[in-house]
C-alpha cells in the first residue's frame, strides 16, 4: 500500500517531471521480458536530483520508524535498492547489506554482500516492485540466513494484482511511495498524457500480457 495520498502525488510529480518513468501509448516500451508496456520505470535517474533523492530518502525513513524503529540492519535490493538502501542507513545509523535475488556465480557465491548476523531483524529497501518475484526473492534469502523480515519499502509499484498476492502469501509487509494508479492519474492533470490514453493505460494495469499481445499483433 502507499504510504498517503500526499506524498503519492509528490512523488508521482517527480518522476514524471525528471523522466524517471516515461508513458507512451503509441510507441510502447519492450521490457527485459519482451513484453511490450506503456510504461518505463528507470528510478536510478533520482539519484542525479539531490532534492527529489532527499524526499525519498525521508519518506523512506518515515515508513521504517513507523513499521520497526528498532530494526537492526537496513538491506537493499541489487542492484535499484543499493544506493537508496544506503542513503537511508546513513540517516538511521543503521548497518547496511545488500542482496541479490540470485547468488553470484564467482568468488564467493555470496547473495548477501555485508556482515549480517542469523537472528538480526531487517528492513528492505527496493526502487520497484513488478510481478514481486525478484523482490521476495531476496526476502527468501534473508529468512534463509535466519534473520527477520520486518517490511519492505519501495519507491514504486505498478499495483499489479500477481504482486499483491505473492507478498500477501510470503507474508510481508509492502509498503510503497507511489503507485501506478497515482501516476496515472497526476500524468492526466498535469497534460503528461492526454485523457483518451487513460483507458488503455488502465486496461494495461488489469491484463499486462493481453495488452502486449494486442501490441505486438498490430
Amino acid at each position: 500500500m502507499i504510504t498517503n495520498k500526499e506524498t503519492a502525488v509528490q512523488a508521482a510529480r517527480f518522476l514524471l517531471q525528471i523522466k524517471a518513468i516515461k508513458l507512451n501509448n503509441e510507441n510502447p516500451f519492450t521490457w527485459a521480458s519482451g513484453r511490450k508496456s506503456p510504461i518505463y520505470c528507470d528510478n536510478r535517474v533520482t539519484l542525479s536530483h539531490p532534492e527529489i533523492r532527499t524526499y525519498i530518502r525521508q519518506r523512506f525513513v518515515s515508513i521504517i520508524n513507523d513499521i520497526c524503529a528498532d530494526v537492526d540492519v537496513i538491506a537493499g535490493v541489487a542492484t535499484g535498492g543499493i544506493a537508496h538502501g544506503v542513503l537511508v542507513a546513513q540517516d538511521l545509523g543503521k548497518p547496511f547489506v545488500y542482496v541479490r535475488p540470485e547468488e553470484k556465480k564467482h568468488g564467493l557465491n555470496n547473495k548477501i554482500e555485508g556482515e549480517l548476523k542469523s537472528g538480526q531483524s531487517v528492513f528492505v529497501i527496493e526502487d520497484l516492485i513488478s510481478t514481486g518475484k525478484s523482490s521476495l526473492q531476496v526476502v527468501e534469502s534473508l529468512r534463509e540466513h535466519g534473520c527477520i523480515v520486518k517490511g519492505m519499502a519501495a519507491i514504486f509499484t505498478y499495483n499489479l494484482e500477481v504482486a499483491k498476492q505473492a507478498f500477501e502469501q510470503a507474508n510481508v509487509q509492502l509498503e510503497t511511495i507511489t503507485d501506478y494508479h497515482t501516476l496515472i492519474d497526476v500524468a492526466a492533470e498535469e497534460n503528461f498524457i492526454k485523457t483518451k490514453d487513460l483507458e488503455s493505460l488502465t486496461e494495461w494495469r488489469k491484463n499486462p500480457e493481453a495488452w502486449s499481445e494486442m501490441q505486438s499483433n498490430k
